[in-house]
């Protein structure tokens, strides 16, 4: 039997422990005073609660409501919402510590025990203790209710359990008839009588048997037994009926105090933990331990089990742990349409076809009766089955023929056929079976009788064996998996994937997924190509479609991955399911207790990327036309896939519509959209757009509402529009702008209206000498005379005294009715077949913009000269389109590095308050500033109202930030943007309103009103991730650890609108995270490499390949982690580590990078291969690593993967122990090692 941790925690000792019924939630009580709420699935912690005074020591959560109960030794029992953190009430009447509180799973009840040697039923909704039990003489320890059943146990230090009966309570508390005049004055003439519980509550049983105080006693979830635990080191065992109750049988193995104990809740075992640190498990039957569990120096303190699932907590000196019995994936194995799979200790056939389920064989007698066996191998030619089951290291295997029918009696495996001992036996043949014997390193080829044919030995020791195509095996090692030909006896594949446990093969035989703890691993049949699949949560099993998809279940959801490792979410889950088969929109699964479950699912989006990598564009359409796939997911991957034409037609956001349309040339989209969305950012960025391919009509749109006239001339001037040119001249002199008038007075070649800009100007020479050589002498004596030129001096100015007919040359072509064919794009497959059929109107009425129409000839009758009022802007995209990251290449002095450019969108526009009727409801003196304080737990909320001492400390409380400078302007920032002065009437002082972000989703409910925010996430990816990747891509290291830590510090207080943003969030600080530890690993890098003076020294030498190679563990962008792939290659091969270098350019090879740098990392991997040595050692570097943990302090790898290691509460940075307490180097505003809750950001 194996104790599988699920979770484990470090904290002050741990003296309460509680699970919630449907949440992942763990509550746990520490000896300090705090209790902490963990999510257990994600390893997070969830909340702190803090307002107890000394070690709390019992816990419990309601099972239906959000409610907490704790009580602890300030005599005090406090109910809390768990979900807002605040305490709701304390419940005042015992007189010593409070040992241990728990709810009623029914009634509203709390019953509490406590050393003042009672126990107190409390009810929580009025708030009053109801009844009080006293019999106890010493301390009591625990007492806690009756799962079903109206009856409370209770265990107390004068070496007693009690059994009370709490019926008659029930009955008086529950009762729904009116009380007569009598009854009242009864009621109130035994008040005393009541309170001590002499009628309400009785005692059923006192069981004495312990020679020590009793420390722990428990019910069990269905029989009448009962299961307690004393400081006399035992654990005994009771029986109850109607009448008495009596010990069975005591346990004996403890060597110290025995903490608590408690009956399984699915299984005849019995858990307990003790004062001598180990977690036993019993035997209820035998009475017998069957397993230990030791720790080297905590005690325990408390255990509890889950409700539902085969789940255990136990708290210890140092934390507390998590763990379940064995696991709990159902061995099964699929042929065609049928499940072979195993419950109950029984082989049973589902039939997917009829939905028949039948039990065809039991193996109750194979291995322990309480391990699930490990894994079931079917052989549809004998239709028999090999079943293994493993007891720690020992596996022993049944191979036994399956009945073609139900059978009347089921027959037991080892008695139908064969029995072995192996770690793992399964069939590779029709007749022949493979069978590990791990100790021995070998793997057996055995026939159907058992008998041993042949005998391989294993290359490199192996951990597992799986089926790996006909005449192979597939041998997971701790470096990875290797595909072994059992005839040749020769490794014929190997693949890098750490620790191995499954193997799927696809239907078709082509492909198999390798499935680890957190990866997945894609291969086809010869491990000539793979792609490896990295998730944060445990992946727990995962099954193939028909059209080579892979589709995987995680502990909360399950997803899909493409052939070439793209992953999505399918659907959420509450709890864990193992996939057996996927047919169509159906999955087929099982679940924890192996029960057959089908889930229905959208295959639509899967099979529409697939379609579109795979070059199906028929399919593709037809998905198109009759599916109605939307979102931001779908559009960022047609983009980043280089499908922007396709992406345009799903999306409903007319900004992220503008994006694309100028991306993929659709000009008439752009200016559609523009006119829609009317920013002046729009209008520039679409005539930049239209200037390249030569649409001058829309540059001159764009140029106008723009209101670029000088542009808007020149435009004219160019394409030969003199019309349009000579109306320009008028506007520039209604607008009043001289210099215009004059520019525009030249392009027309109209010297009056030069001279007289000149003359106005009091340049009368320039003046006189335009006039002049323009023909009109008169004009020009009358400028001379007015400017005081005599007759010669004029004449010497002007020279020859001819009037100039040269001007412009004539335009030959007329060209302003026509655009210029500078770029014009080609209309590619989609736009035809899309565009085909819709009889010149929109594609999608969903995606058609409702825009104005326009007149440009208009325009130029005057419109332009008032400054009219303009729609509400939204907030401006930057000047930059879609980032082009391909600029590394002269940065970085590197050929080839071509860097993934940044997806590009803008999200929502923040609402204004425009609706006053949004504002009823309001109640006299209630400020906004106080909604937004109580409806929202996100710091930069709490700002923008004005809390910044609140907001400070619940950042402190987390993220860990203890330094709030580099905060603070954001802070006010948020303040500020809240917030609109209106100026009020004379002599009074200005309004201030208000803003809301969430103006219409409130929908004038002050409950949900939130307030607006200068930062915005969408603007925060298209503008400052894009300008640091930007930097990193040019080589400017500096610049770019710059914009990544701003970035950092602006998401800290950036609000998400729903799940999706906030998870964004949170991958962006983790980004961000490891940009900052790449980015400061390299420059340190460059700062060495620079140092002349110690350049031969073997250290420094050996620090600078260290450094070069730990660059290349940085999860960055594809095209950069090519970057830094490439710098360690070359830095390994200049001071010869060949074998090193061989290393980092197979890791190249691997992301397919350009031709040029292929062949580079080629011949290094040739050069490799001849000569495998390296020259420099580099004794804190292993290519061999599984896991590659780097200190963001130090810049050097932690041991054993991370293994003690501290770590950043806001980035999850990781650090030496050493840092604990100081300044992050990431953020460089939180503490190192700070217990934290998380940050949160969705409010």
């Amino acid at each position: 039997m194996q104790m599988l941790t699920k979770f484990e925690s470090k904290s002050n000792r741990v003296k309460g422990i509680a699970f919630h019924q449907k949440l992942p939630l763990l509550a746990a009580s520490l000896h300090n005073g705090s209790i902490q709420l963990w999510n257990y699935q994600t390893g997070t912690i969830y909340e702190r609660l803090e307002d107890h005074e000394g070690p709390v020591r019992g816990v419990c959560f309601h099972p239906t409501q959000p409610l907490l109960v704790s009580g602890g030794d300030d005599f005090k029992i406090k109910v809390w919402n768990h979900k807002t953190g605040k305490v709701l009430f304390t419940l005042h009447g015992h007189l010593d510590y409070v040992r241990s509180v728990f709810f009623h799973h029914e009634h509203p009840w709390i019953i509490s025990a406590s050393d003042d040697q009672t126990i107190r039923i409390w009810n929580w909704q009025s708030r009053t203790c109801i009844a009080v039990l006293t019999g106890h003489n010493h301390y009591v320890m625990c007492a806690q209710f009756h799962p079903y059943e109206d009856l409370i146990v209770s265990a107390s230090m004068d070496q007693t359990v009690r059994v009370w009966d709490f019926t008659t309570l029930k009955q008086k508390s529950t009762t729904a008839q009116p009380m007569s005049l009598e009854d009242q004055i009864a009621r109130a003439n035994s008040t005393q009588m009541d309170l001590f519980a002499n009628m309400d509550v009785v005692v059923k049983y006192v069981l004495e048997g312990h020679d020590r105080g009793v420390n722990w006693a428990a019910f069990h979830p269905a029989l009448p037994l009962i299961v307690s635990a004393s400081d006399d080191r035992q654990i005994k065992l009771w029986r109850m009926s109607d009448t008495k109750a009596w010990e069975v049988d005591t346990c004996r193995g403890h060597y110290n105090n025995v903490s608590a104990s408690l009956f399984h809740p699915h299984a005849e075992l019995i858990l307990s933990v003790s004062e001598d640190k180990t977690i036993r498990v019993w035997d209820m039957g035998k009475r017998v331990a069957v397993q230990t569990f030791r720790r080297e120096n905590d005690r325990f303190w408390v255990l509890t089990a889950h409700p539902h699932l085969n789940l255990f907590a136990a708290g210890h000196d140092s934390g507390l742990i998590v763990f379940k019995l064995e696991r709990e994936r159902p061995p099964f194995a699929l042929h065609d349409h049928s499940l072979y799979y195993v419950r109950n200790k029984q082989v049973r056939h589902m039939d997917y076809n009829t939905g028949k389920d039948h039990a065809l064989l039991s193996i109750r007698r194979l291995g322990n009766q309480y391990v699930q066996p490990r894994c079931l191998s079917f052989n549809p030619a004998e239709r028999s089955v090999i079943v293994t089951s493993i007891n720690g290291d020992v596996g022993v295997y049944d191979i036994a023929p399956l009945p073609h029918s139900p059978p009347a009696e089921l027959g037991e495996s080892g008695a139908v056929g064969r029995r072995g001992q192996g770690c793992t036996a399964l069939f590779v043949a029709r007749n022949r079976l493979a069978v590990l014997q791990k100790s021995q390193q070998r793997v057996e080829i055995r026939d159907l009788l058992n008998q041993v044919v042949k005998t391989l030995m294993l290359p490199q020791p192996t951990n597992e064996i799986f089926y790996g195509g006909p005449s192979h095996l597939l041998l997971s090692t701790t470096m990875g998996v290797q595909l072994y030909d059992t005839q040749q006896q020769t490794v014929t594949g190997e693949i890098a994937a750490p620790s191995v446990k499954y193997a799927v093969w696809s239907p078709d035989g082509a492909h198999v997924a390798l499935l680890s703890k957190h990866t997945i691993t894609l291969a086809d049949k010869h491990f000539g190509s793979s792609h490896l699949i990295h998730e944060t949560i445990r992946i727990k099993s995962a099954a193939w479609d028909s059209n080579g998809v892979l589709l995987y279940s995680t502990l909360n959801h399950i997803k899909y991955a493409l052939p070439q490792g793209d992953v999505g979410i399918i659907k959420t889950l509450e709890q864990p399911l193992y996939l057996t088969r996927v047919k169509g929109s159906t999955v087929y699964c099982l679940d924890r207790q192996a029960c057959p479950r089908t889930v229905v699912m959208d295959p639509t989006e899967y099979k529409f990327k697939l379609a579109l990598l795979e070059g199906r564009y028929d399919e593709v359409l037809g998905i198109i036309r009759t599916s109605r796939l939307v979102g931001q997911s779908i559009i960022a991957y047609l983009q980043k896939k280089g499908f922007p034409e396709i992406a345009l037609h799903f999306v409903e956001d007319k900004t992220t519509r503008f994006d694309l349309a100028v991306e993929c040339g659709n000009l008439d989209v752009a200016l559609e959209t523009a006119e829609a969305i009317n920013v002046p950012e729009i209008w520039t960025r679409l005539g930049q757009a239209a200037l390249r391919l030569g649409a001058h009509h829309i540059v001159e749109r764009a140029y106008q509402k723009t209101k670029d006239f000088d542009q808007l001339s020149f435009l004219y001037l160019i394409t030969g529009n003199f019309e349009k040119l000579a109306k320009m001249t008028s506007i520039a002199e209604r607008r009043g702008n001289v210099q215009s008038l004059y520019h525009n007075a030249v392009f027309n070649q109209d010297a009056m209206t030069q001279t007289r800009v000149l003359q106005g100007a009091g340049l009368g020479v320039l003046a006189y000498i335009t006039a002049q050589r323009s023909g009109d002498l008169t004009w020009a004596a009358e400028i001379a005379q007015e400017s005081g030129l005599d007759a010669d001096e004029a004449q010497s100015l002007a020279g020859i005294p001819v009037a100039t007919t040269a001007g412009l040359p004539p335009v030959v072509y007329p060209t302003s009715q026509q655009d210029w064919p500078l770029a014009a794009p080609t209309e590619n497959f989609f736009d035809k077949e899309l565009v085909a059929g819709t009889d010149g109107g929109v594609i999608f009425e969903d995606n058609a913009v409702d825009a104005p129409s326009h007149d440009i000839d208009s325009w130029l009758e005057g419109d332009a000269l008032v400054d009219d009022e303009e729609d509400a802007y939204g907030e401006p995209n930057a000047d930059g389109g879609i980032v082009d990251l391909n600029e590394a290449e002269e940065a970085w002095d590197l050929d080839d590095g071509v860097v993934a450019p940044a997806e590009e969108e803008l999200g929502q526009q923040i609402a204004p308050l425009v609706d006053v009727a949004s504002l009823e409801g309001l109640t006299a003196g209630s400020a906004e500033d106080e909604h937004w304080l109580r409806n929202s737990p996100v710091a930069a909320d709490l700002a923008a109202a004005g809390a910044f001492d609140t907001a400070l400390q619940l950042l402190q409380r987390q993220a860990g930030i203890v330094s709030f400078t580099p905060l603070e302007p954001w802070l006010w920032r948020c303040f500020v943007a809240a917030r609109a002065l209106v100026p009020g009437a004379p002599g009074m002082s200005p309004l201030i309103v208000h803003l809301r972000r969430n103006n219409e989703a409130s929908e004038g409910d002050l409950g949900k009103v939130l307030p607006a925010s200068p930062l915005r996430l969408s603007y925060l990816e298209t503008h400052h991730l894009a300008s640091a990747y930007r930097a990193v891509s040019g080589n400017k290291l500096h610049d770019a650890e710059h914009e990544f830590r701003s970035l950092l510090h602006m998401l800290v207080l950036t609000p998400a609108l729903n799940e999706l943003e906030a998870q964004r969030i949170l991958e962006l600080i983790g980004e961000c995270r490891e940009y900052l530890i790449g980015i400061s690993i390299e420059l340190e890098r460059r700062a060495l490499a620079a140092d002349a003076a110690q350049a031969n020294d073997p250290a420094q030498v050996a620090r600078i390949v260290e450094l070069a190679a730990l660059f290349t563990h940085v999860q960055m962008q594809p095209q950069h982690q090519m970057l830094a792939l490439r710098i360690a290659m070359m830095e390994a091969r200049r001071v010869g580590n060949l074998a090193m270098a061989g290393h980092f350019a197979r890791r190249l090879i691997e992301m397919q990078p350009p031709a040029k740098v292929m062949q580079v990392a080629q011949q290094i991997v040739s050069l490799s291969d001849r000569q495998p040595r390296d020259a420099v050692l580099v004794s804190s570097y292993s290519v061999h690593e599984s896991d590659y943990v780097i200190c963001a302090g130090s810049h050097t790898l932690i041991p054993a993967g991370g293994m003690n290691a501290v770590e950043d509460p806001l980035t999850g940075a990781k650090y030496l122990p050493e840092f604990r307490g100081s300044l992050c180097k990431v953020s460089h505003i939180s503490e190192v090692g700070r217990l934290a809750t998380g940050l949160r950001n969705l409010a």
